[in-house]
């Protein structure tokens, strides 16, 4: 009789853990609240074999918020009706995604993504033999008073490439010829230049650009070409070393140092 009772008060036990576990993971009441609240959820599964998706980063390109997927896929983040989410994956393809009314009035939505193949090109590495010497005054070359940036991750400033006085503002003063490259990215790209400040202020966002090195996110974050992100660094005269090394983050504080620079110049027109 002992032994029957045990056994029921352990069969007990574990349907009020295994009851309590569903109610944490699907409670409609929570998710109507944080569909109220402007959070919609969702799942990140591999298309190929079906399997959830831990760590997969998730931005909204609409508002600047960012999440990241836990150990079972799932996600929540802060959206609404046409805004676009962006997904990013080591190893498989990102993609954006519009949210749609079905998906903030239903929620739980699952996202696919597909894994790529990463194949690694031979590279000929060939000796380059420098002969000849250039005969230099040193005393007759200028020496000019570096411009210093502040950019996150460095302990000190920045020290732009071409440092000569005036080249930075020589380069941005040409922002009022409509021919001008600064001028046009700028201008077509004002609302979302406007809105750097709001990007660097999310932690999730900053803690993501920190680890990326590829420029895709931040390409897809500020709707800017990978080319035209490093034409822009080029013409505010950072370095091909700081171009090539920085992370995401970095280069965004540049960008944004940079955008601040036209837009004095701009107020002085």
């Amino acid at each position: 009789m002992k032994k029957i009772i045990l056994n029921l008060l352990i069969f007990s036990a574990v349907a009020v853990g295994y009851s309590q576990e569903i109610d944490t993971i699907s409670d409609p009441t929570e998710a109507q609240e944080k569909l109220e609240d402007g959070f919609i959820d969702g799942k990140v599964l591999s298309s190929s074999t079906d399997i959830t998706l831990q760590n997969v980063n998730i931005l909204n390109l609409s508002n600047f918020k960012g999440a990241t997927t836990d150990k079972y896929g799932r996600f929540e983040i802060k959206a609404a009706v046409n805004d676009t989410l962006y997904f990013s994956y080591l190893g498989y393809k990102s993609l954006k995604v519009r949210v749609s009314g079905d998906w903030i009035k239903y929620g739980d939505v699952k996202i696919q993504m597909t894994e790529i193949g990463i194949a690694l090109e031979e590279v000929v590495v060939q000796e380059i033999e420098l002969t000849g010497y250039l005969e230099i005054d040193a005393k007759r070359v200028p020496i000019y008073s570096n411009q210093r940036y502040s950019i996150s991750g460095l302990n000190s400033g920045y020290e732009v490439g071409k440092s000569q006085p005036g080249a930075i503002s020589r380069v941005l003063s040409s922002i009022f010829n409509p021919a001008d490259f600064l001028y046009n990215i700028f201008s077509r790209k004002k609302g979302q230049l406007r809105k750097l400040r709001q990007m660097k202020e999310d932690d999730k966002v900053r803690n993501l650009l920190e680890r990326k090195f590829d420029r895709e996110t931040l390409s897809a974050l500020l709707q800017i070409d990978r080319v035209d992100i490093d034409a822009i660094l080029k013409n505010c005269s950072y370095s091909d070393n700081f171009i090539m090394s920085a992370n995401d983050l970095q280069i965004l504080d540049a960008i944004s140092e940079c955008y601040e620079e036209y837009r004095v110049l701009q107020r002085k027109d």
